[in-house]
């Protein structure tokens, strides 16, 4: 599944980088060659990484 549509990132890829060391979703778009552009898909993508290395999801927090 899609978790940003602007740069084309997917979910396995976001996991697969999670379990490499990579924990913010920041430093994931970039590791992979990319920037946050609208930015409507950092809670998503970075509560797929935290579900990813069993982190408590925190809804509702605003990523800076």
């Amino acid at each position: 599944m899609y978790i940003c549509l602007c740069n084309g990132i997917r979910e396995s890829e976001l996991r697969r980088l999670a379990k490499d060391g990579v924990h913010e979703a920041e430093q994931a778009y970039a590791a992979l060659g990319n920037h946050p552009k609208c930015g409507a898909c950092l809670n998503s993508a970075q509560e797929v990484m935290d579900e990813t290395l069993g982190k408590p999801l925190a809804r509702g927090k605003a990523l800076a």
